[in-house]
């Protein structure tokens, strides 16, 4: 007998009702503050403008090019309860890459905080923020209804692009569950924990994962419009807030450290920063203990949610550090040959996942979702990884950016690791070209630290101490920023198309 779909979870009217009066959210640019009752009445009254006022219906899309804001939250919630599907765009992208996603994910309804520059598919209405926050407030309290199967599409998230045009993975509600249970056992988080967002919320780390964890556990969200290194640095710092976890890709966390009010000696209630979207050197990480801050880096994927994490311990972290930590709870995880064979511990193969958190395919891309997936569900990550005797997995590369030199396999991050080891190197990223004699040969790209001053040769020496010859890039070019996505990840696809004098210098 065919079992029946679960229905979707709403850990937010389970705590409406069993803490009724525990703080659940704040807006920190209004001074906004919901209890998780005030919240739970606050989406049941953005289903009632919704439904009422913009005729939306079941798996209709809502899209969103705004800021962090509490408003997104409602409505992303709101449009859960109603069966409807949440589409946050990346309101940093230009006109016409916005008018490419919208025309794919065809929206009922977009809500926006800045004058548009996209062109809207037919039929779609637009509401600013603010109106529509407005229009929550005076509205009344839908009436409940069942819930929709968890195994629905909730939400879309475009992908960010680092190897060409974005594509919208779904996330359903099982999905994000998952992630709140594999983030919430690996990260510590409780009933008390005190979430800062300051991530996009157009991003899996942003809407999901800082979000996600602290709901399900009854905990507080603070909703920042975005990252500033200045007022992140005050709200760790600041005991009236208690920040307790803080989610940041590596790149935010250097802006933190860099930063004249930067004093990690008054972060007194935070548990850790996570860092995920790229690499954290170990050297980094080892820097962080040292001032008393546990960095726990991990791995996830929009497609999968947290997939890997440290360990918040910082005996563990600094006895592993460079790596991305163990599999989460409810991760089924293989590393696997090119003939799809398991490999050693120790030995760099594809990373292959399987779970609840795992997306159910790409929007309207029926063959992409089909290649992403073995026969028996696995799920094609495209990472190249290995995982030591502990269980313990680390990153290796991308297995679209590993190139071959010689007949031997060179993964980019091993050689940026090394050279952002150097004093002089700010950022680095390395790509693979062709060459007649060895087949392919690195080019890098670095950024040096201001007031610093290195060359070619000095950097091929550096590398050349540490890694193999074959692994030492053939060129060594200077840039004064690498191309970065919304979430800090390099778009490597842009640098194949720099060439000297566009982009950088040699």
């Amino acid at each position: 007998m065919r079992m029946p779909a679960w229905t979707t979870p709403d850990p937010v009217a389970l705590h409406a009702r069993a803490q009724p009066d525990r703080l659940a959210c704040v807006d920190l640019a209004s001074g906004r503050r919901w209890t998780y009752a005030a919240l739970d009445e606050a989406i049941q009254r953005a289903i009632g403008v919704l439904e009422t006022g913009y005729g939306v219906k079941q798996g209709q899309r809502i899209a969103t090019l705004a800021r962090n804001s509490a408003d997104l939250l409602i409505l992303q919630q709101a449009a859960m309860r109603l069966g409807a599907i949440f589409v946050p765009v990346n309101w940093r992208l230009a006109g016409a890459e916005q008018q490419a996603i919208l025309a794919d994910c065809d929206p009922a309804l977009l809500l926006h905080d800045a004058p548009l520059a996209a062109t809207l598919p037919k039929g779609c209405i637009t509401i600013e923020v603010t109106a529509f926050a407005a229009a929550v407030e005076a509205a009344q309290p839908a009436q409940r209804r069942p819930l929709s199967a968890d195994d629905m599409p909730s939400i879309i998230l475009y992908t960010s692009g680092t190897s060409g045009l974005p594509k919208g993975v779904i996330v359903t509600e099982r999905n994000a569950l998952a992630t709140a249970v594999n983030f919430g056992v690996l990260g510590r988080v409780g009933n008390a924990s005190i979430f800062l967002c300051d991530a996009p919320m157009f991003h899996v780390i942003g809407l999901i994962t800082s979000l996600r964890p602290p709901l399900l556990q009854g905990g507080t969200v603070l909703i920042s419009p975005g990252f500033d290194a200045a007022a992140t640095n005050r709200r760790l710092a600041d005991p009236a807030l208690g920040v307790t976890h803080y989610f940041c890709v590596p790149q935010m966390a250097k802006m933190l450290r860099d930063h004249p009010d930067f004093a990690p000696s008054t972060w007194t209630t935070l548990t850790a920063i996570f860092t995920g979207g790229a690499p954290n050197p170990a050297a980094d990480i080892n820097w962080w203990l040292a001032q008393g801050i546990r960095l726990a880096d991990g791995f996830g994927m929009t497609e999968a949610g947290t997939v890997l994490c440290m360990p918040v311990d910082a005996d563990r972290i600094a006895a592993k550090a460079g790596s991305s930590g163990l599999p989460a709870p409810t991760i089924g995880l293989r590393i696997v040959d090119a003939h799809g064979r398991d490999v050693a511990a120790g030995v760099p193969g594809e990373i292959w996942l399987s779970g609840p958190s795992i997306t159910p395919g790409y929007w309207n891309r029926p063959e992409e979702t089909a290649r992403a997936f073995t026969a028996d569900g696995w799920f094609r990550t495209g990472d190249i990884g290995r995982q030591d005797d502990e269980g313990f997995v680390t990153i290796v590369d991308r297995s679209k950016d590993m190139f071959i030199s010689g007949g031997e396999n060179v993964y980019p991050v091993e050689i940026e690791t090394v050279l952002l080891d150097h004093p002089g190197i700010a950022e680095a990223a390395v790509i693979g070209i062709a060459d007649a004699r060895w087949g392919e040969v690195g080019r890098a790209f670095v950024v040096v630290k201001p007031g610093c001053v290195v060359d070619p040769a000095d950097l091929a020496s550096h590398c050349g101490a540490r890694i193999a010859r074959y692994k030492v890039p053939k060129e060594f070019r200077l840039t004064e920023a690498l191309p970065r996505t919304a979430s800090g990840k390099i778009q490597k696809h842009i640098l194949r198309t720099w060439t000297t004098p566009a982009g950088a210098q040699d």
